[in-house]
């Protein structure tokens, strides 16, 4: 079984890898930071789960799921 910081590191790489892969195709202001918060919002009524779904989650984020994400919480930080 991994190792917690090694899971971490996994975890980072992925994220930096989408992130990168956001910058790609135009969106500059991505940060790996930013991958993980929008994938890890969807775990917290759930709990974490296994690593596999995780590496899936990230790995299958779009782009227009992630900035729909970006907006919301904007605007849930916003007071009116």
């Amino acid at each position: 079984m991994m190792e917690e910081l090694e899971w971490d590191d996994s975890i980072r790489a992925l994220c930096e890898s989408k992130a990168e892969e956001f910058r790609l195709i135009g969106y500059e202001h991505v940060s790996a930071d930013e991958i993980w918060e929008c994938v890890s919002a969807n775990y917290a009524k759930s709990g974490m789960p296994a690593l596999h779904r995780i590496v899936n989650d990230i790995l299958s984020l779009k782009a227009t799921q992630f900035m729909n994400y970006l907006t919301l919480s904007a605007l849930r930080r916003t007071r009116f």
